[in-house]
């Protein structure tokens, strides 16, 4: 193990590739479905396989959204799209070569702004994001010499959205992935489903003495399929690499598997310098121009993006931070949040309702917030019910929004009138319960006047019991006070 002096003399470096396959109904040249799950070799046209005589043709759909995720990053849209051949082996694309863009990326820089766990903001630097089409897959059955090939995904659009080096530790690594996630599954781009292997990320990582100038020898890692196993693969490399370099031992620049099982790296193959794929344009596709217009276009169709909606459930709502990020954490769940404050101007009991009961609900019954049975309307009657001190927050959440759930059309008034759940904030009719408290406990009474007053949550409670939890807690509070005092 490394000692933590020896680990605090480098500063690992960390790139980030990130493939996310694109929405689209059908291929990125082809007409082909893009439907994940069905029988392997089904999802093919001659096209995709690479027939002679056979012309791609570019999808608009994967352009549009290449350019939805370039305007969410703030990235410069290149208005002449090229593509070009990437003469690679490539077991699984059947006409040998991969169409991508080289020298001109669709979306050129950019920002990603990342939240860190304390509460600190930074913004990771994109180089490009490029569309391009993904391979098929490679299936190594256990036992069989023979590799068998789905080349259903093959042809399936791609943007890969590539960072400069410029994280510096798996933390910072995370919270960009966790950020791209969020961002196409709000753009509704991309669905962000790395089991399915619709978001996919290589790290491109190095380390370096703190101070230094010049990056170290970096190394690629694949074969990571959740954000825990990249942090794991960029701890395990950075160690990997301090090891060695303590030990004068030199970093071999090459590209690494990950194994999930034993959070480990191995060498699959050493990267030259420089890779010779061979580009050259294109020549069956036709430049792509995206005018004025159509871009235009799509800015219009451009939806809340996660640090806009952050932003207002700060500023214009009052959330504190911890709400914003966790209410924006999803999309779904931050526009009906957002259309529940349209409804009430309690924003704060709002938001603990929403990550309260509601979330609860929706953990408990494994739906979306779009089958939620609760009208933000209904919602917001109910909070206007205990801000006005007609019913405990307690009765609401116990009582009353069970009997909402399960009945659409009941208004909350309603409900606390027929379960007889209106609160009693009358002080003459709470007075005779009070002391009626106060006479059966006169021990405690005694307790209470000698100074322990830590008592009075015991009083009350007796007096919540006695009053089927229809006693205004303030009402009470202040009449107990009163008479424990006398």
């Amino acid at each position: 193990m490394l000692s933590e002096e020896k680990k605090n003399k480098y500063q690992v470096v960390i790139g980030l590739e990130v493939h996310a396959q694109l929405l689209t109904v059908s291929k990125m040249f082809a007409a082909d479905s893009t439907e994940f799950g069905n029988l392997p070799n089904t999802l093919i046209s001659t096209i995709t396989l690479g027939h002679p005589g056979t012309l791609p043709k570019v999808n608009k759909k994967a352009i549009e959204y290449a350019v939805k995720m370039g305007l969410a990053c703030h990235s410069e849209i290149t208005r002449y799209n090229i593509f070009s051949r990437k003469n690679y082996f490539y077991p699984d694309l059947p006409k040998g070569y991969q169409i991508t863009q080289d020298k001109g990326p669709i979306c050129v820089g950019g920002i990603v702004p990342i939240r860190l766990s304390d509460g600190s903001a930074k913004d990771i630097q994109l180089n490009r994001i490029h569309l391009e089409e993904d391979a098929g897959k490679s299936i190594h059955l256990e036992g069989e010499a023979d590799t068998l090939v789905d080349f259903n995904r093959a042809g399936t659009p791609l943007i890969e959205i590539v960072t400069e080096p410029a994280i510096y530790s798996s933390e910072e690594a995370y919270a960009f992935l966790s950020e791209i996630k969020k961002l196409v599954k709000y753009l509704d781009i991309c669905d962000g489903n790395m089991e399915e292997g619709s978001l996919r990320c290589d790290a491109n990582i190095s380390v370096m003495l703190k101070g230094a100038k010049e990056l170290g020898k970096k190394v690629e890692v694949k074969n990571m399929n959740s954000f825990r196993n990249v942090v794991r693969a960029i701890e395990h490399e950075f160690e990997r690499m301090v090891t060695l370099l303590e030990n004068g031992k030199e970093i071999i620049s090459e590209t690494r598997t990950f194994d999930a099982d034993t959070g480990t790296t191995a060498g699959m193959r050493t990267k030259e310098e420089l890779n010779d794929y061979r580009y050259f344009p294109e020549p069956d596709l036709s430049p792509v121009l995206i005018s004025e217009e159509w871009l235009h276009s799509i800015q219009v169709d451009m939806p809340a993006l996660p640090r806009d909606l952050y932003k207002k459930f700060v500023e214009e709502y009052g959330l504190p931070d911890y709400d914003a990020a966790f209410l924006t954490e999803s999309k779904e769940l931050a526009l009906w949040f957002d259309e529940l404050c349209q409804e009430t101007s309690l924003y704060k009991a709002a938001s603990n309702w929403t990550m309260g009961p509601v979330k609860s609900y929706l953990n408990e019954t494994a739906i979306h917030i779009q089958g939620f049975p609760v009208s933000t309307q209904s919602l917001a009657e109910l909070l206007e019910l205990i801000e006005e001190g007609k019913v405990s927050s307690s009765v609401a959440s116990q009582k009353i929004f069970p009997e909402l759930i399960k009945n659409k059309e009941a208004k909350p008034l309603q409900v606390a009138q027929q379960l007889n759940l209106i609160q009693e904030s009358d002080a003459n009719s709470l007075q005779p319960i009070i002391e009626e408290v106060l006479n059966e406990n006169p021990k405690k009474v005694a307790e209470f006047k000698s100074g322990k007053k830590g008592l009075t949550g015991f009083f009350m409670g007796q007096v919540m019991r006695k009053s089927n939890g229809k006693a205004d807690p303030k009402v009470a509070t202040k009449l107990l006070t009163e008479l424990l005092n006398k």
